[in-house]
């Protein structure tokens, strides 16, 4: 896949690319990479493999500024990266896909994307927000789960979902890491060593570089938001277990003189005078009662029955 970068993007065949004269979007497979890489003159020979592409990354060359992008699936980040490698210089650039994610975010700027002053600056940072464009809503969809959560466990519910807690806070890690290293590659282009984009465009850059602070200080702050809920969640678990423990403390200290009464009486000495009193049977049980009555009363003005 060939395109102009005019307007908007134009498709284009790889004899008008040679020909020059227009920046160009190449997106290409490893194959095709091999066939046309010396007619792209960019001065550096890469052979990408996209199965070792672990993160997202910039390195600047000579002549060239090639890189990856490694990035998580926003549906499920259990799931593999899409990987690709990418090649640019000042006449344009070339993404090095195997997959399909590369071509599609470009497709997607082609239908979608009209420029009154179009460049090369301008293409790559609406790649770059194509690649981010739904994570605000993402991030606004886990802190509302968050909140969601926080209140069952203010409302004391007992079957929480702990397994859900700990999985947004790894997807929420994972975005963190992903926007750190989209800054990084951000600052590069930036700092544009080579000198391959113009000056007045690099306020491009600038704003994709004000956009990803706020998502990672966003990403940062649910991160603790996180935290703060499982210290609460434990917190919750905590005090239910003590609840627990002092219905058994307060049962076995209700018992536990009954329990006297009983080893006292069930000794049956011979010369024991209550087990041939008249009385003796109603008074243990008058007493008995007497003692569970004054236990729990006791228990309830210390308010550890509450």
């Amino acid at each position: 896949m060939f395109f102009w970068i005019e307007e908007s993007l134009k498709e284009t065949e790889w004899e008008s690319v040679m020909q020059g004269g227009k920046q160009y979007v190449a997106v290409l497979t490893s194959g095709e990479w091999k066939k046309y890489r010396d007619g792209f003159d960019l001065g550096i020979e890469i052979d990408p493999d996209t199965t070792e592409i672990y993160t997202t990354k910039a390195e600047v060359n000579y002549d060239s500024l090639t890189g990856s992008f490694s990035i998580p699936n926003r549906k499920n980040f259990a799931a593999a990266d899409s990987k690709f490698a990418f090649v640019l210089d000042e006449k344009g650039i070339v993404f090095i896909d195997d997959g399909r994610k590369a071509a599609e975010i470009v497709e997607t700027i082609r239908k979608t994307k009209k420029w009154r002053f179009p460049g090369l600056e301008r293409f790559i940072s609406d790649f770059l927000d194509q690649i981010i464009k739904d994570d605000l809503r993402l991030m606004e969809g886990y802190e509302r789960e968050l909140n969601s959560v926080e209140t069952r466990i203010l409302m004391g519910e007992d079957d929480l979902p702990s397994d859900r807690l700990n999985d947004i806070r790894s997807d929420i890690r994972d975005l963190r890491i992903h926007y750190e290293q989209l800054i990084d590659l951000g600052q590069e282009l930036e700092e544009n060593e080579n000198n391959f984009f113009k000056q007045e465009n690099l306020r491009y850059f600038r704003l994709f570089l004000n956009r990803m602070a706020r998502l990672h200080d966003t990403s940062a702050s649910l991160r603790d938001y996180t935290v703060q809920i499982r210290d609460l969640y434990k917190a919750h678990l905590d005090i239910k277990q003590n609840r627990i423990i002092t219905v058994l403390t307060v049962v076995t200290s209700v018992f536990l003189p009954l329990t006297l009464i009983v080893g006292w009486y069930g000794m049956n000495f011979r010369y024991m005078p209550e087990l041939e009193w008249k009385w003796g049977y109603p008074v243990i049980i008058a007493v008995s009662i007497a003692i569970v009555a004054g236990s729990l009363l006791f228990f309830h003005k210390k308010k550890w029955l509450s």
